[in-house]
């Protein structure tokens, strides 16, 4: 289990790289993109979206934009909230196709144990918790577009951090010829306040906490982990604040006597807990209450960007 903390650090006054992506025979860089109107004509387009403010603003933006068919793809990779009313806001802003798809068990099994077994850690720390899940729901995005016809995909991720990369590497590995439209690149709605007026503009309900260039911190969380980015959190003096720590509590209201497990592992996955067969899903969540109850977890870090700069 891990959760989090991230923050955005300058790099130094270099230069910030544009992020190129290419398929065989055609450009989707940014600068192309725009010169040719955005994307260019899209009839059916896959978003990968979680019901929240953001994608649901992507959603409108891209019907508006577009003038396109929006399929939605909602995953349920153990985050911790309902998923079932991302349904209900997809059909309420015209959606005809809808899925939500529960992932939990392929995701625990197919990605985050094979990630244990490499001991892999992004820059000696990290434990990927949030870009081990994009491969998986990029794949899924593929599959539903070759199921529905879709000839685009769409994501949420910024034009600034690494999630951009992990999505879109994803969808050309799997579909080389497949349009992706990467909002955060294209639009003009680079504040929250701009944000939160075309959501308004387009009957969008808007929380309280969402509205103004101050609201809280962004939160992704899957059974891995949950991370925290954003305003407070760019400085790296800040400390968080306790009530950020949703899934462990602080070490000085632990327990003082230890508890005490016995994992079984066959050919490197874990198996069983306490003599207790269970499925992989079953064992992350189950290792996450009792991590979380002794209050193991938690984590502040800084995390390179390939594009430039870090997030920590």
């Amino acid at each position: 289990m891990s959760l989090t903390t991230r923050s955005s650090l300058p790099s130094g006054g270099s230069r910030r790289p544009s992020f190129h992506t290419r398929s065989k025979g055609r450009s989707s860089s940014i600068v192309s993109a725009r010169a040719a109107g955005k994307s260019g004509p899209v009839k059916k387009v896959v978003l990968a979206y979680s019901g929240g403010l953001d994608t649901s603003i992507i959603l409108k933006w891209l019907q508006d934009e577009y003038n396109c068919e929006v399929v939605t793809f909602t995953a349920d990779l153990g985050q911790g909230e309902e998923v079932e009313p991302a349904r209900a806001k997809a059909e309420a802003m015209g959606c005809k196709e809808i899925f939500v798809d529960d992932l939990r068990e392929e995701f625990v099994r197919d990605y985050v144990f094979p990630m244990f077994r490499g001991n892999a850690l992004y820059e000696g720390t990290y434990l990927l918790g949030t870009s081990i899940a994009r491969p998986l729901i990029s794949k899924r995005q593929i599959e539903i577009a070759n199921m529905v016809g879709a000839d685009a995909v769409s994501h949420g991720a910024t034009g600034k951090g690494n999630d951009q990369i992990r999505f879109e590497l994803g969808y050309y590995a799997l579909k080389p010829d497949i349009k992706v439209i990467a909002p955060w690149r294209e639009w003009d709605l680079h504040s929250r306040s701009s944000m939160v007026a075309y959501a308004d503009k387009a009957g969008i309900p808007v929380p309280e906490a969402k509205r103004g260039d101050a609201s809280a911190y962004s939160r992704d969380a899957n059974l891995l982990h949950i991370s925290h980015e954003g305003n407070q959190l760019e400085d790296p003096w800040w400390e968080p604040e306790e009530d950020m720590w949703t899934r462990t509590v602080s070490w000085y209201d632990a327990p003082d006597e230890p508890t005490e497990l016995v994992i079984t592992f066959d050919k490197g996955d874990p198996v069983a807990i306490n003599g207790e067969d269970m499925k992989p899903h079953e064992i992350l969540t189950k290792l996450n209450e009792v991590g979380g109850a002794n209050g193991v977890g938690r984590l502040d870090i800084v995390e390179s960007r390939y594009v430039g700069g870090a997030n920590g």
